[in-house]
């Protein structure tokens, strides 16, 4: 039995078109040798006579003269009309066929943007957004993907990602990806203007959405923060306090870089506590966050917004606290699953 992926519309089409085509060209290399042979014409002028057979042009200023050249040309006109004809259906079906395709397939990819809930938009597919792209599918999270250039999307694998090729400034496209329902924004684009435009559209849209925003130059920071940006980050500020760190403190560049590309096994990661949350008005002390999971608890972000650094045993974990914790993949998966339990 045969194996492997079916062809899609797009290569049967193609193979089609291949095809046709070289049966039009098969049929006029024959038409040229049947004239040469019965006419005794020039290699030119019998190619040039069989393509007028075959394309249903007509004889102007070379036509067959011997009897049988002229039954010749009948037989040519017979099959290469029809082979033209069966050419010309082939590229007309084509056509509708693709433009039927990508009609449904803007369709389907609108109405699953419109079911989207809880998802996250990134705005710009630029160094910075291919980023956070990446990120987002390694965690499989639903996201959308606003960006105008189709060149930088080349770098990106978009299986299961949906994509809007547009201006991100425009609150339509803003609109069309659901940015009511969205649980965060990331602005990416190169322009700190863009990214203002940006956080303030999206915010009026949606005031409960987390927006992170790229600010290109230092100053824009606080102007992305008025404009409603949750946080802003600036990657030429970060860039430079990692060589000053790599420099002053190599020890702890080198954690920190292991932290980031995961070579230890360790990973940050926040944990909502919410009333069914098994942690949910305990003390550290009484839970199994140290003693069976082995993480260590960072921090404590209270439901007023106040962060506890390094809570000790008897730090009360309440309702709609995030524990930030550090510890290895799989506890913190575990502890992950127990929350939701």
């Amino acid at each position: 039995m045969r194996s492997g992926p079916l062809p899609t519309l797009a290569q049967i089409a193609q193979r089609r078109l291949v095809f046709a085509a070289s049966l039009v060209l098969l049929m006029t290399f024959l038409g040229g040798l049947g004239f040469r042979y019965f006419e005794g014409l020039s290699w030119l002028d019998s190619m040039y006579t069989a393509a007028q057979t075959v394309t249903t042009v007509g004889y102007g200023d070379l036509t067959p003269v011997t009897p049988e050249g002229r039954f010749f040309a009948i037989i040519l006109m017979l099959t290469g009309a029809g082979t033209v004809l069966y050419a010309l259906t082939l590229l007309a079906q084509s056509v509708i066929q693709s433009e039927m395709v990508e009609a449904y397939g803007k369709k389907a990819k609108m109405k699953q943007i419109e079911n989207l809930r809880d998802h996250y938009i990134v705005c710009g597919a630029g160094r910075v957004g291919r980023r956070v792209i990446r990120n987002l599918q390694k965690e499989r999270l639903p996201h959308v993907i606003i960006e105008n250039d189709e060149k930088k999307l080349a770098e990106l694998d978009l299986e299961g990602t949906t994509v809007m090729i547009g201006d991100a400034t425009l609150e339509e496209n803003l609109k069309g990806a659901q940015v009511r329902y969205a649980r965060g924004l990331a602005s990416c684009l190169p322009d700190d203007a863009a990214n203002v435009y940006v956080v303030l559209t999206a915010r009026g849209l949606n005031p409960d959405i987390h927006i992170v925003s790229r600010a290109v130059e230092e100053q824009a920071e606080p102007t992305l923060i008025r404009a409603g940006a949750s946080r802003v980050v600036a990657p030429t500020i970060i860039g430079s306090q990692s060589m000053a760190r790599a420099l002053l403190k190599p020890a702890i560049a080198d954690f920190m870089e292991s932290i980031v590309a995961e070579t230890l096994d360790l990973v940050f990661e926040e944990i909502a506590v919410d009333q069914q949350s098994p942690y949910a008005n305990k003390y550290l002390r009484e839970t199994n966050l140290l003693s069976e999971l082995n993480l260590i608890v960072v921090a404590i972000r209270r439901s007023d917004g106040r962060l506890e650094f390094h809570p000790n045993g008897n730090t009360l974990v309440e309702e709609g606290d995030l524990l930030i914790v550090i510890g290895q993949a799989e506890s913190v998966k575990l502890i992950i699953e127990k929350n939701r339990g």
